[in-house]
């Protein structure tokens, strides 16, 4: 199967021409050595040569039929586009002489040419003029249009008028358009003249256009036919503003006009003069209450013919319900705003935190039946914002705060002037001694909560904190009255005449507030009493305990001193009238003595009890004593005016009974002991304590003589 020498110099052209068939035939060389490899590598296969000689052969002349069938067809279509080719470039030949010979042609004819350009230049104008020939008339006719139109507009005829104006309008600008585009911007400051009462028929339609506008809401009760045709008109001239701005190529003079945004105008500057720009109204809650109820009736009232009529007369794409609902809304947070800046007591207050957060949104205004579901608020946000609230808020609890002050100190001043009744105090179901102070303070700051609660949850926060503070600053100057009440107690202790019962009532007064200080929130989680609270409290109590335990003290101190002198008087009156006489020394001895232990033990157990030494009438005992223990009776004199001096109630009967107890006094130290206190008279000084004049003593008898006797 290999090739001879001729093949491969007949191929070797070939391959130089043409590689590819080189490449593939090597490529069908090696197919077909390793096919002819696999097939007969065994001995017993070379049996069937003759038969895949056959097969071979059969197939060869197969596809070399289909070869030459290819190659005659490839052939025959390269024939017929040659052909093409040479029919084509017969035909651009021919076209190129034609085009040559038109170039001539054109060279020849550019003179000709000129002349055309001229013609139609000529043509242009004649163009123009033929046109401003047939606008001639309606430009003559232009005043006279304009006194028509103003006759439409004084007859309010305002459809036919701006037809008429819309139709000068369009002649005017038609006019400029065509100055404008050949550059003739001179000539049109004259066409501008001549239509200058364009200007002032605009404004006038204009003006009754605004008029119907802002009466509006009464028009569309009454006659809607004036609105209705005032709307018409605004939309007649926003298409030609919007038809203008499209083209973008000439902008009349005075467009766009922009009257749909001037109603909007118009209609929002009427509804907030109307109701927002008053004169400065009273600023002490009931001129404020009136105001905001008008409002209030107003809004709603003129909403519901804006939902019910007015929303008919324009189209829908004005959105007039919601436009005036958002009017409403800013001018009212406006106007509020306004209200607040001036110095509004805690009434008026009041009325604008309610209005604002609760009336604004309840069924009564902005959620009336009427109105929903049409009329919707909640996108528009609140009235007042949160620092605005807070800060109103703030201002309402200084007020209420100022009126809770001045509301307690005018309590505190009645409940001072009740402590000097002549009468006791008040007792509850129980006896138990008690004033109104308490009900009067806790229901005045528990309605002030209430009164917040209707408002807002921090309303009534800010205002259960002030109340607590109040309350604190309360106790202080109750506990300030109290302690005045006791310096002037201790000053006259007859003044206050019930000052233990009134004592007693601060107390009970104290424990009640102190029990109803937890009742003050309606929340129970947050009725934790504050510490400082609980310390005035405390602090409350304690000094009216103490001043009620001083004057127990007191009161007992005066009982323990009347007892003192009732022992001492009944010692003494014991000792005067006993008629003991000590007949020697040793005896007078032992009566000091026994004196003397019984005065000092009777005055330490007085002391121990808390009676002052110098309180004590005892020292009478051991002043007796002191002369019973004289040990020379010619000095009894001097110490007997000592005595007299001390105790100016002594008599002459004690002295005598003193003297006679002695045992050893003579008639006549007795005589000069009596001659003495008959000339040393005494006069009991303010304040001293009577003991000898309480104390009787038997009149000593009188010696019975007889005649020419001896007495005995």
């Amino acid at each position: 199967m290999g090739m001879s020498a001729e093949d491969e110099r007949a191929a070797s052209p070939r391959d130089e021409e043409w590689p590819e068939a080189e490449k593939a035939e090597k490529l069908a060389r090696g197919a077909a050595l390793k096919w002819a490899s696999g097939v007969f590598y065994r001995p017993e296969k070379l049996e069937g040569l003759g038969h895949y000689r056959r097969r071979e052969t059969q197939r060869n002349s197969s596809i070399q039929s289909r070869l030459k069938s290819t190659v005659q067809s490839y052939l025959e279509g390269v024939s017929t586009g040659l052909e093409q080719l040479r029919s084509a470039a017969q035909e651009v030949q021919s076209v190129c002489q034609d085009l040559g010979a038109a170039r001539w042609a054109l060279l020849d004819s550019a003179d000709h040419f000129q002349g055309l350009q001229q013609m139609r230049e000529l043509m242009e104008e004649h163009v123009q003029l033929a046109s401003v020939v047939q606008v001639l008339p309606q430009i003559f006719s232009v005043h006279e249009v304009f006194s028509h139109i103003l006759q439409l507009l004084h007859g309010q005829h305002l459809l036919e008028a701006h037809v008429e104006l819309m139709m000068v309008e369009q002649l005017r600008d038609d006019i400029l358009s065509q100055l404008h585009l050949r550059g003739l911007s001179s000539a049109q400051a004259t066409v501008l003249s001549y239509f200058s009462g364009l200007q002032e028929l605009n404004e006038s339609l204009a003006k009754q256009l605004w008029d119907i506008v802002g009466s509006s809401l009464q028009l569309v009760r009454e006659d809607p036919v004036l609105f209705v045709t005032a709307v018409r008109i605004i939309e007649r001239e926003e298409k030609i503003d919007d038809t203008l701005l499209l083209e973008a190529t000439f902008l009349p003079p005075g467009r766009p006009k922009g009257w749909r945004q001037k109603f909007y105008q118009v209609l929002q500057d009427t509804i907030t003069g109307a109701h927002f720009h008053a004169p400065r109204m009273d600023a002490e809650g009931p001129g404020l209450a009136r105001h905001l109820a008008a409002l209030q009736k107003d809004i709603v009232s003129e909403l519901c013919v804006v939902k019910d009529l007015m929303v008919q007369c324009v189209p829908a794409h004005y959105n007039i319900l919601s436009v005036c609902t958002a009017t409403y809304h800013q001018a009212l947070t406006s106007h509020l705003q306004e209200i607040l800046q001036e110095d509004l007591d805690k009434q008026g207050l009041f009325l604008i935190l309610e209005w604002a957060l609760r009336v604004y949104h309840s069924p009564e205004m902005m959620g009336h039946p009427d109105l929903l579901p049409e009329v919707d608020v909640s996108a528009l946000g609140p009235l007042m914002s949160s620092e605005l609230v807070d800060q109103t808020e703030r201002r309402y609890v200084m007020k209420v705060k100022a009126s809770v002050f001045e509301w307690m100190q005018r309590t505190l001043e009645v409940e001072f002037k009740e402590w000097f009744r002549e009468e006791e105090p008040e007792t509850d179901h129980q006896g138990f001694f008690q004033s109104a102070l308490p009900a009067i303070v806790m229901q005045m700051l528990n309605e002030n909560i209430q009164v917040a609660s209707l408002i807002t949850d921090s309303l009534q926060q800010k205002i259960y904190n002030m109340a607590l503070e109040e309350l604190e600053a309360f106790l202080g100057r109750l506990r300030e009255a109290l302690v005045q009440c006791g310096k002037e107690h201790q000053q006259d202790r007859a003044v206050p005449k019930y000052y233990i019962s009134y004592l007693l009532a601060v107390l009970n007064n104290n424990l009640a507030l102190s029990n109803s200080v937890s009742s003050l929130h309606s929340n129970t989680a947050c009725r934790e009493v504050p510490t400082s609270l609980q310390a005035a409290l405390d602090r409350m109590q304690k000094k009216a305990t103490q001043l009620l335990l001083e004057e127990l003290l007191l009161d007992l101190q005066l009982l323990l001193a009347e007892t003192e002198l009732l022992v001492a008087s009944q010692y003494l009156r014991a000792l005067l009238q006993r008629k003991m006489v000590c007949k020697s020394r040793e005896e007078r001895g032992q009566l000091c003595q026994r004196l003397l232990q019984d005065a000092t033990q009777l005055r330490e157990l007085f002391r121990g009890l808390g009676l002052d030494r110098s309180q004590q009438s005892l020292e009478a005992v051991f002043a007796l004593r002191e002369l019973i223990s004289l040990k020379d009776p010619a000095l009894l004199s001097l110490e007997v005016v000592g005595f007299i001096t001390k105790y100016p109630d002594v008599s002459d009967e004690h002295i005598s009974t003193l003297l006679d107890i002695r045992g050893d006094v003579s008639k006549e130290v007795r005589h000069v002991v009596l001659e003495m206190m008959a000339q040393h008279p005494q006069v009991l000084p303010e304040g001293y304590r009577p003991i000898f004049s309480t104390i009787l003593v038997p009149v000593p008898e009188l010696p019975f003589c007889l005649r020419k006797g001896k007495c005995a």
